[in-house]
């Protein structure tokens, strides 16, 4: 776990413990990067669209106002981390973030980033391509670019 003076929080190492935590589904889909002060930080596996999904670490929640109003303050600053870091390694023209759970019931947030060229621009991502797994140097690229992002986030 790596803190520094404003108590900012991040750990890039999960235990087997909090792996089972994540639902089946999102691990499966997914790759997990780090674990934020209130959430898991996963990479969706699908080159198609940069997409990275945050999973709280509460129990027995499903939607964002079953939270605590400081840990949905929490969430949203994970939010704009997540945001900021795809805006500034990815080309984005539109975020769309969302918590949909009609698949997967527990609270995740899904934020990814859209271009006019993509291949479901305007349209909603889910169900419109199967998705198209990253290879693993581009798996390998993306963790070392968010890692790099969240030592420097957390160490300014």
């Amino acid at each position: 776990m790596k803190k520094n003076n404003n108590n900012k929080i991040f750990e890039f190492n999960l235990t087997q413990s909090e792996l089972d935590f994540i639902d089946q589904r999102l691990i499966n889909d997914s790759i997990v990067i780090a674990k934020l002060d209130l959430s898991y930080l996963l990479l969706y596996n699908d080159s198609n669209y940069p997409w990275l999904i945050l999973v709280p670490k509460v129990n027995e929640i499903y939607d964002l106002t079953d939270l605590e109003f400081s840990d949905q303050q929490k969430l949203l600053k994970e939010i704009n981390i997540c945001s900021d870091f795809l805006k500034k390694n990815f080309t984005v023209d539109k975020l769309n973030i969302a918590s949909l759970g009609n698949i997967v019931k527990q609270l995740h947030i899904h934020i990814i980033a859209r271009t006019k060229n993509d291949q479901a621009f305007p349209k909603p991502v889910w169900g419109f391509a199967d998705p198209k797994k990253y290879s693993d140097s581009q798996v390998n690229e993306i963790i070392m670019k968010i890692k790099n992002y969240l030592i420097n986030y957390y160490n300014d």
